[in-house]
C-alpha cells in the first residue's frame, strides 16, 4: 500500500493550482486529504476524437498531483458517454458509433501515460463506463431518472440559452448528466475532477451520491484553457494542441497563442508551481521570452527535454532568423516544369488546386524566398529548389 502524504504545503498546491471550484469547499477536502485517509478520484474522458488535447492534459496533471499524494486514481474512458454525446449549448451532439468511439480511443492510455504513471506503485487505473452502462435495463434507468427533475436539468444554462432561440432539446440530451452521475456512484469515488464546464454534470453524481449511498462526493474543477475571445482551447473551438501533434507542431502553436494566456498557461500545463509563477510574473520580461518558455516546458513534458529543445531551435530558425528548416522533407518530381497551383498540389502542400489558388493569391507561396501571387505562373523546375507555403510548410525538390 502506497504511502499518503500529508504534507500541508502540498496539499495546499494541489487545491490551488489550476483550480476554479471545490464542492463543498476546499476546507473540508483539504481535512480528508491531511488526515491520511486514502481517498478514490477520477476524471472522465469521452472519446469523441481520435486524440487528446491539452485541454485534457490539464486534468491529467491535476490526478497526478493527488496520484503523487498516494491516492488512488482512475482514468475513466467513457466509451458509453461518448456515443451520446455531452449536451452543446448551440445544439444537439452527432450521436457516434461504438466502431468509431473504440477507433477513438485507442491512444488514450499512451498519450496519458507521459503524465501519469500507469505501472509500478500506486499505479493508475483504467476503466470504461460501457462495462456497467451496457448492462443497465430499462427499469433500472427509469429509476435512476427518478432521483432528479426536470428543473434540475433544465436549470443548466446551455438549456435556457437553447429555450431563448427557441432551439429544441432533446430527451437523451438529460439522460447523459444522469449517466455520468451513475459512474460516481458505480466506482464509488471520494472525489470527481473536471474542467469548470462540466460542474452541471459532476455535481449531479454528487447528488445521486448521497441519495443512493448517503456518502459525499468531492468535485473538484479546474479552469479552462481560454484563448483572449473566451472560447476555451478544446476539439470544438478547433484551436486545440492534440496530444498526438508532434513536438514542432505543440511548440509552434503555443507560440501562436495570444500573450493574455501565457501565466494561465504555466499555471494549467506546467509543473512550475505557483510560487514561481508569481516570481515569473514579477520579473515583467518580453512576453515573447515568457512564452517560449512556456512552450519549451509543455513540449518538454510530452516529448522530452530533447525534442523540446530542438523544436525550439527549428522555430527560431524558421520565425526568427527566416531560415528554411534543417530537415525539410524532400519531393521527387520527373517534370522540368508545372504551373504553380500544380505544383503546390501534386507536392500535397495543398490538397486541392483551388485551395493553392486561395493560397497563392493571400500570398502565403514562396519558390526559393520569392513570394509568388501569380496563379497562372510557370515555374521551371530544379533539384533543391524550396517551396514553402505559409510559415512552417516546406518542401525540396529533387528532380
Amino acid at each position: 500500500m502506497s504511502k499518503i502524504i500529508t504534507e500541508e504545503n502540498k496539499i495546499k498546491e494541489v487545491l490551488e493550482k489550476a483550480v476554479e471550484n471545490i464542492y463543498p469547499n476546499s476546507k473540508e477536502l483539504e481535512k480528508v486529504l491531511k488526515s491520511g485517509k486514502k481517498i478514490r478520484l477520477y476524471t472522465g474522458y469521452d472519446p469523441t476524437a481520435p486524440s487528446l488535447h491539452i485541454g485534457h492534459a490539464v486534468t491529467l496533471r491535476k490526478l497526478a498531483q493527488f496520484q503523487k499524494l498516494g491516492h488512488e486514481v482512475i482514468m475513466l474512458i467513457g466509451d458509453f458517454t461518448g456515443m451520446i454525446g455531452d449536451p452543446d449549448k448551440a445544439s444537439v451532439r452527432q450521436e457516434l458509433t461504438r466502431a468509431e468511439v473504440n477507433k477513438n480511443l485507442k491512444n488514450y492510455k499512451k498519450q496519458a501515460s507521459k503524465i501519469l504513471n500507469f505501472s509500478g506503485k500506486n499505479a493508475a487505473k483504467i476503466r470504461f463506463n460501457s462495462k456497467w452502462n451496457d448492462k443497465l435495463t430499462f427499469i433500472e434507468l427509469v429509476r435512476l431518472a427518478s432521483n432528479f427533475t426536470v428543473q434540475q436539468m433544465m436549470a443548466r444554462e446551455m438549456f435556457q440559452q437553447r429555450l431563448a432561440k427557441k432551439k429544441p432539446i432533446y430527451l437523451h440530451e438529460f439522460l447523459y448528466p444522469l449517466v455520468q452521475a451513475y459512474d460516481s456512484v458505480v466506482m464509488d469515488v471520494d472525489l470527481e475532477i473536471g474542467g469548470n464546464d462540466q460542474t452541471f454534470n459532476m455535481l449531479r453524481g454528487r447528488d445521486l451520491m448521497r441519495t443512493i449511498k448517503g456518502k459525499e462526493k468531492f468535485v473538484l474543477s479546474t479552469k479552462l484553457l481560454a484563448d483572449s475571445s473566451g472560447y476555451k482551447m478544446g476539439k470544438t473551438a478547433g484551436n486545440a494542441v492534440s496530444l498526438d501533434d508532434k513536438s514542432e507542431d505543440t511548440y509552434g502553436k503555443i507560440m501562436s497563442w495570444p500573450d493574455s494566456l501565457i501565466f494561465l498557461g504555466f499555471e494549467l500545463c506546467t509543473g512550475i508551481s505557483l510560487k514561481e509563477i508569481e516570481k515569473i510574473k514579477k520579473q515583467k520580461n518580453n512576453p515573447r521570452d515568457d512564452k517560449a518558455r512556456l512552450s519549451k516546458e509543455i513540449t518538454a513534458i510530452h516529448f522530452g527535454k530533447a525534442k523540446a529543445e530542438k523544436a525550439a531551435k527549428e522555430f527560431n530558425q524558421i520565425f526568427r532568423q527566416k531560415k528554411a528548416p534543417s530537415d525539410i522533407k524532400s519531393y521527387k518530381l520527373s517534370a522540368k516544369k508545372l504551373n504553380i497551383l500544380d505544383l503546390i498540389f501534386k507536392t500535397k502542400l495543398a490538397s486541392s488546386k483551388s485551395e493553392a489558388r486561395r493560397l497563392v493569391q493571400q500570398g502565403a507561396v514562396k519558390i526559393d524566398d520569392e513570394v509568388i501571387k501569380d496563379w497562372q505562373k510557370e515555374i521551371s523546375l530544379k533539384s533543391g529548389m524550396i517551396i514553402q507555403v505559409g510559415k512552417k510548410n516546406f518542401i525540396k525538390l529533387n528532380i
